[in-house]
């Protein structure tokens, strides 16, 4: 949960949808469904890539979600992006890879952090398309 919580506080910090307590309890239930799925309670083998697989469906259903597209204008890409990670995070810590969790967290959140002010420095115009440009299909016959 605390791994999600430092992700959610980039997306808060930034204004952006799915911030603190949604990435957390994202991180927080995969990481039940996956230590859930290491119980061999029902069955005397256990196949923790099913839970895993369903983990990716349902979450991809959330990102999926969280995707908006206005006219040419795509948001919410890395929303869903952050979604999804912090959703792998869960995992890796129900498998016990607290290690690699705490290793990709860091290196998340410095590309939250870190690359946003360098994407608008090299690539300005990137997303902020003028009304008086034109598409090729638009132009006058």
């Amino acid at each position: 949960m605390g791994l999600g919580l430092l992700i959610g506080a980039e997306r808060e910090f930034r204004g952006h949808p799915a911030g603190l307590r949604t990435m957390a309890l994202i991180s927080a239930g995969s990481c039940m469904f996956t230590g859930l799925g290491l119980i061999p309670d029902f069955a005397k083998t256990v196949d923790p890539t099913r839970i895993a697989a369903q983990i990716v469906t349902g979450v991809g259903f959330l990102g999926a979600g969280s995707i908006l597209r206005q006219g040419e204008l795509v948001r919410g890409l890395t929303t869903a992006a952050s979604i999804w990670v912090a959703a792998s995070l869960g995992m890796a810590v129900g498998f016990g890879y607290y290690g690699v969790a705490v290793y990709v967290t860091v290196i998340v959140v410095i590309v939250l952090f870190a690359l946003k002010p360098l994407e608008e420095r090299l690539f300005r115009r990137r997303g902020h398309r003028r009304e008086t440009d034109t598409l090729p299909d638009e132009l006058p016959q």
